[in-house]
């Protein structure tokens, strides 16, 4: 059973530092003291609930990965590779793990944020300084068509959530109660490697949009429901018009 997912926002050495405050200020949270060998992750702090953000410093151009924190990291693994996923890295106290299409996700032991009630937990949400509400709520697993059927269902039993069809076809959703993210799955018009993305939910999505940019997010291209930015490291998320309070279009 995975007790709480983690977005692990993995950003180039060179604008790390941009990134984090970046990330920092559009989610209303403070920076944990570095850690690691080389200081090279931090947990963005909510200012009320647990956290569910995470950076990590990396030598390349950076992406996305989860944190899935299991109660037991060698049962979680067992079941994964039966699912189809291939192991990476097994220290034995955490696994890193590559879906059947080759995204990468971590199984983490339980931590303090695991233990909170699921009919409790509080949506987290950040202001902008004009008042409009967003929260980073969603992972959109970007998948190539041929590998949509297998990492769909991989992702479906593995967390057994519920697997849900969204308003537009190439779109389905995973939902875990109590979970801090929920998983967009979107098909991909042509063949790639499978990646993710973070999204966040709006109350204006041009307001949010147009508050990223003036802190060093860059527009890329938008549609009436979602706008496509580039953050300061130069990694592709979206704003979407969904409720921050309820996840839902609004």
């Amino acid at each position: 059973m995975i007790r709480w997912t983690w977005a692990f926002l993995d950003r180039p050495a060179a604008t790390f530092d941009a990134c984090v405050r970046f990330w920092a200020t559009v989610t209303g949270s403070t920076v944990s003291v570095p850690r690691g060998e080389h200081d090279e992750f931090v947990t963005l702090l909510p200012a009320d609930g647990p956290a569910w953000l995470k950076l990590q410093r990396v030598g390349d151009d950076g992406g996305i990965h989860l944190d899935l924190d299991v109660d037991d990291v060698a049962a979680a693994v067992t079941v994964a590779t039966g699912l189809g996923a291939r192991v990476v890295t097994d220290s034995g106290g955490y696994a890193v793990l590559e879906s059947p299409a080759g995204q990468t996700f971590c199984f983490t032991p339980t931590g303090t944020a695991s233990i909170v009630d699921p009919n409790t937990a509080p949506a987290v949400v950040a202001s902008a300084p004009d008042g409009t509400v967003s929260r980073l709520d969603q992972i959109c697993l970007d998948l190539s068509p041929t590998d949509l059927s297998t990492d769909t269902t991989f992702w479906r039993d593995l967390t057994g959530w519920a697997h849900e069809p969204a308003r537009r076809p190439e779109f389905t959703r995973l939902r875990g109660p109590g979970q801090p993210l929920q998983f967009l799955v979107q098909r991909l018009d042509d063949p790639r490697p499978a990646g993710a993305h973070p999204d966040l939910s709006s109350t204006d999505l041009a307001a949010t949009a147009a508050w990223h940019t003036s802190l060093g997010a860059t527009r890329v291209t938008e549609t009436p429901h979602w706008i496509v930015l580039r953050d300061p490291g130069g990694v592709h998320y979206c704003v979407t018009a969904r409720d921050p309070y309820t996840g839902r279009v609004h």
